[in-house]
């Protein structure tokens, strides 16, 4: 799958990494900004079963 995408990326060997590092900084940004915020009430990590005696 990278070697496609570095494969279609254009221009030289340091454009490529440059564009590479700006796809991965997006991937993170929309990660971190939409999909975990929509996940996080599905996930049971709140869920504690610890009685308060």
């Amino acid at each position: 799958m990278y070697g496609w995408i570095w494969r279609h990326l254009p221009g030289n060997a340091w454009v490529r990494a440059l564009l590479s590092l700006l796809l991965i900084l997006g991937v993170v940004y929309l990660l971190f900004q939409y999909v975990f915020p929509w996940a996080e009430p599905l996930l049971p990590f709140n869920d504690v079963t610890v009685d308060g005696q």
